[in-house]
């Protein structure tokens, strides 16, 4: 038995596949809109072709659209046929870095296709959640504003943010984003404004590091993904500043599927999460650089630049106390062991 349609933007990428596996596994009809633009921003090695082959062939409930979400006619007329009662919007360009060369490209993409979505979605089934990925770079730099101490290893939050991370109540204002954060935060704020204004449930989850298996990893995007390859490849990866402890809080993209279902049964009208994998699963590059030479048996080739990236967080993992509070059945399942592991797997798979 079918139990309804849900769309799903970004379908071939990390997280919007994570979603569509979850969802067609449960007996909903999946319909996924990638039009592979991930390949035109990063060239072949982020190319999601892979994923989008695998859920074709896996899923007699998975239906794919080839459009882009700028197409505001296409948008409209995709969600009147097919009535979602769910959106998951992951579509995105998602390179901090990247945006910088691609300024107009970035925000279309990120604020513009958000918007024509949130618009079809007003017209045509206003009741159904609508849930964003957004990132935690809507914060910009502020959270380097924040005490921290130098570790042997890694930055860390001085005081009251030791082990809690950065909540909700961080501000977006008065800090340097990157052209992509402030892409992003348009469209997180578009979010929430149709959920205020318009009564509809809405939800942006400002994500730390998602990460999993299904991850293209480049340079200029998926960091973690990324550093495994140029292990495996034994191909130099660049350390951009900080010493090499910059921290990152990590979550498989699993568990942000785990989420979003939650989110769906019981939704809410202009929430907004940190989701990430909070302190415990917290970890620097220099940490994962020792990690995944320990479980490959592989030193790794780097290059250390002292020029680190405009905007990018000293220290950045989520604060998990609101979201939690708010969907107490919702917690990680994955540890940093799992999430390297798989990651791993799924690379020397590839070979």
């Amino acid at each position: 038995m079918v139990l309804g349609n849900i769309l799903v933007t970004g379908s071939s990428g990390l997280i919007g596949a994570e979603v569509v596996e979850f969802f067609a596994n449960r007996g909903y009809r999946i319909f996924g809109i990638d039009n592979n633009m991930r390949e035109k921003f990063f060239g072949i090695n982020g190319s999601t072709k892979n994923n989008l082959e695998r859920l074709k062939n896996k899923y007699d409930n998975y239906e794919h659209f080839n459009i882009d979400i700028r197409n505001r006619f296409e948008i409209d007329e995709i969600i009147k046929s097919i009535n979602p009662l769910a959106i998951v919007h992951t579509a995105a360009q998602p390179s901090h870095d990247k945006a910088a060369s691609i300024p107009f490209l970035d925000f279309e993409v990120n604020a513009m296709g958000t918007l024509n979505l949130l618009e079809a979605v007003r017209k045509h089934c206003k009741e159904s959640p609508f849930i964003h990925l957004s990132t935690n770079k809507v914060y910009g730099d502020r959270p380097n504003l924040v005490d921290l101490v130098e570790l042997e290893t890694r930055w860390e939050y001085k005081g009251d943010l030791y082990q809690k991370g950065i909540d909700e109540n961080m501000s977006i204002d008065n800090c340097t984003h990157s052209l992509f954060g402030v892409s992003k935060a348009s469209s997180d704020l578009m979010v929430q404004e149709y959920g205020r204004y318009f009564s509809m449930p809405t939800c942006c989850l400002r994500g730390g590091c998602l990460t999993g298996p299904s991850h293209s990893g480049v340079e200029l995007h998926g960091f973690l993904n990324y550093l495994i390859r140029c292990n495996l490849k034994d191909k130099e990866y660049t350390i951009f500043g900080y010493k090499g402890k910059q921290v990152r809080d990590n979550i498989h993209s699993y568990d942000v599927a785990r989420f979003i279902n939650e989110f769906i049964k019981s939704p809410k009208k202009a929430a907004v999460y940190n989701i990430g994998g909070g302190y415990k699963n917290s970890i620097s590059l220099t940490e994962s650089i020792s990690k995944i030479e320990s479980i490959t048996n592989k030193k790794m080739v780097t290059n250390y630049s002292e020029i680190s990236r405009i905007g990018d967080h000293i220290c950045y993992y989520s604060n998990l106390e609101k979201i939690k509070a708010d969907y107490p059945s919702w917690d990680l399942t994955k540890t940093l062991d799992d999430i390297f592991f798989d990651v791993y797997k799924a690379i020397n798979l590839e070979k």
